[in-house]
């Protein structure tokens, strides 16, 4: 393998692609690597992959739907963290009758 070639071809698919991060949907391998797994990736990295036949650069409809899903996961995960802080408190009442008589 010339290694010059090499990485002149992962230079030349990155300045193809647009953007500091990638969205790339995995293609299958000889390894065992599963087809269609779309993750968002650095330009060098999305290249390399591009370059290795690991993945392509996925279409707009999958980029918007893989933001969109990124985004529903964020929103519950911090829902989800939300519950777990919160406290709750139980005061008798003979004590909130209290507070009364002091006014």
């Amino acid at each position: 393998m010339d290694l010059k070639t090499y990485y002149a071809n992962i230079r030349a698919v990155e300045a193809t692609l647009d953007g500091d991060y990638i969205v790339v949907v995995s293609l299958a391998t000889s390894e065992g690597g599963k087809a269609g797994v779309a993750s968002e990736v650095p330009r060098y990295v999305a290249a390399k992959m591009i370059n290795d036949l690991r993945a392509r650069a996925a279409t707009a409809e999958e980029t918007e739907a893989f933001h969109t899903a990124s985004e529903d996961r964020r929103l519950r995960i911090e829902q989800e963290e939300e519950a777990r802080r919160m406290r709750v408190m139980v005061i008798p009442a003979s004590d909130l009758r209290k507070g009364k008589d002091r006014s």
